[in-house]
């Protein structure tokens, strides 16, 4: 399994606590230190001596889980982001469903949320969904990286994170994933999600649907899609370069917006 972290010291201790928990633990825990400078590399390996810990210079999010990713030496690997958690029979669950499907290529769970240390309840656009799930991740990302255990193997076939976006990345792969592939969904919450500090990405970025932008621009380019999924895909991507392009006016981005709609509106 692969955590990726940037000086979340504290945090990632707490997420590699709740693996260490596993009823059913990992056979290799990789953490790709992306260039902290709190120490957190230290930290983990003091705390944690059979974890393996990776550093590499800072280069964001989806280069840390392509370095676990390429270092990773066995059939499944699964995600946890640094401020998130597992809980207990996460993995062993997983595990278990992926074995009874042998054809299942990708698990993922439900989640519980905590925002600024309160639970909360997901809008109903978030909930999650398995089999033939391709229209419904067209409008957000409804995999979480946390929840996901998927086969080596799948991840070399369709690709790994795409190191050029700077957020959405998650997005962007399960579009390409379930153009291809039914997922597999365990209806209870295994993992929990922490959100609403500073260093989200989706704090960090405004307008984040031009990230999807991209990533459905890209999956209709590879010619992957059915006539009907390239139909949707291209609905999709049309109505959020209109948004986008209207938010991007609004800001005196005048350019950008005439940038967006010669590309996907004309």
């Amino acid at each position: 399994m692969v955590i990726p972290t940037f000086n979340r010291g504290d945090l990632v201790i707490r997420a590699l606590d709740s693996v260490m928990a596993q009823s059913r633990p990992p056979e290799e825990v990789i953490v790709v230190d992306d260039g902290s400078t709190d120490g957190s590399g230290a930290r983990i390996r003091d705390t944690f001596p059979s974890v393996r810990v990776v550093r590499q210079e800072n280069g964001g999010v989806s280069s840390a889980r392509n370095r676990g990713i390429g270092v990773a030496g066995g059939d499944f690997i699964a995600f946890l982001d640094s401020d998130d958690e597992w809980l207990p029979e996460k993995l062993e669950q997983q595990l278990a469903r992926m074995a009874s499907d042998e054809a299942a290529v990708l698990c993922h769970t439900d989640e519980i949320w905590i925002r600024r240390g309160r639970r909360v309840n997901p809008m109903k656009k978030h909930r999650k969904h398995g089999g033939r799930i391709f229209e419904k991740c067209l409008p957000l990302c409804v995999i979480s990286p946390s929840s996901a255990l998927v086969t080596h193997s799948l991840l070399d076939e369709v690709g790994w994170f795409d190191e050029d976006l700077k957020a959405c990345e998650d997005y962007d792969l399960w579009l390409r994933v379930c153009a291809r592939y039914p997922v597999s969904y365990i209806d209870e919450p295994l993992v929990v999600k922490h959100g609403g500090h500073s260093d989200q990405l989706s704090q960090r970025y405004w307008g984040m649907d031009r990230f999807r932008i991209h990533a459905l621009d890209k999956i209709l380019r590879t010619g992957v899609l059915d006539t009907q999924q390239a139909a949707m895909a291209r609905a999709t991507l049309q109505r959020k370069a209109a948004i986008y392009i209207a938010g991007a006016r609004k800001r005196g981005k005048l350019s950008e917006a005439a940038r967006y709609e010669t590309s996907y509106l004309t």
